[in-house]
């Protein structure tokens, strides 16, 4: 089994800096430190409505950073533009609803398919590894393959939210290992995202041939109390 990398999101540094309309704390600060501290990639959602990570930052954190930047995107024709002209390594199309307080599940692979289809080929064209954000799904699975992306990241929200309130997961547990085999036979990468702290992300790193975890919200609230580099060195203990 090889090494497990951990994406590390930086949204919600930009979350407090915007809810005071100041210039401060400072997303590219948190990526570099992020690097510093062993990250392999630093991820960010460029959302339509601007509600945290601004093109500004995309194009401070792009031209400071050595590892991997990953820019979430929704499929449109404006995020497209931009994830052309900025050409980060690391590209993850994701489902966005302006009303929605965060990402709520996966994308729906039906939903406008021939321009997701020309989104994806243009995106790796442009030489950047594409992934979709996904239910852990066998049909998702097979579709993103037809899609032809280089990776899934799995919705793992709905098995976070069952760990945290002590509830059974084992069925979801299931869901995502079964997704995770179907992938990789297929010869997708597969990555986990969203919802996951400490515990979840123990429990789902034992799955095998997950090759990546993306994590934001858990790990930058911990950090206010213990810092970002101490965060990110515990997620990596627990990745090993």
């Amino acid at each position: 089994m090889g090494k497990i990398r951990l994406g590390v999101n930086i949204d919600h540094v930009a979350t407090v800096r915007n809810a005071r309309g100041e210039n401060y704390p400072s997303p590219a600060r948190a990526a570099l430190l992020a690097q510093k501290n062993g990250a392999d990639s630093v991820t960010i959602h460029l959302r339509e409505d601007r509600r945290h990570i601004r093109e500004k930052d995309l194009k401070e954190i792009k031209s400071k950073l050595k590892i991997p930047l990953n820019l979430e995107i929704a499929s449109t024709k404006e995020m497209m533009r931009i994830a052309l002209r900025s050409r980060p390594r690391f590209i993850c199309i994701v489902p966005e609803k302006r009303q929605e307080l965060t990402t709520e599940g996966g994308l729906n692979l039906k939903h406008k398919r021939n321009f997701l289809k020309k989104l994806i080929y243009k995106l790796k064209k442009n030489k950047s590894r594409v992934s979709l954000f996904i239910e852990p799904s066998l049909k998702d699975i097979k579709d993103s393959k037809k899609l032809n992306a280089d990776c899934v990241e799995i919705h793992t929200g709905n098995f976070c939210n069952l760990v945290n309130e002590k509830k059974n997961y084992k069925n979801e547990l299931k869901r995502i290992r079964n997704a995770v085999n179907l992938g990789n036979k297929l010869g997708l990468e597969v990555h986990a995202g969203h919802g996951l702290t400490y515990k979840s992300a123990r429990i789902l790193s034992q799955i095998t041939d997950i090759k990546e975890f993306n994590i934001g919200h858990f790990l930058v609230g911990e950090s206010i109390f213990v810092g970002l580099g101490k965060t990110i060195k515990e997620f990596k203990k627990i990745l090993k």
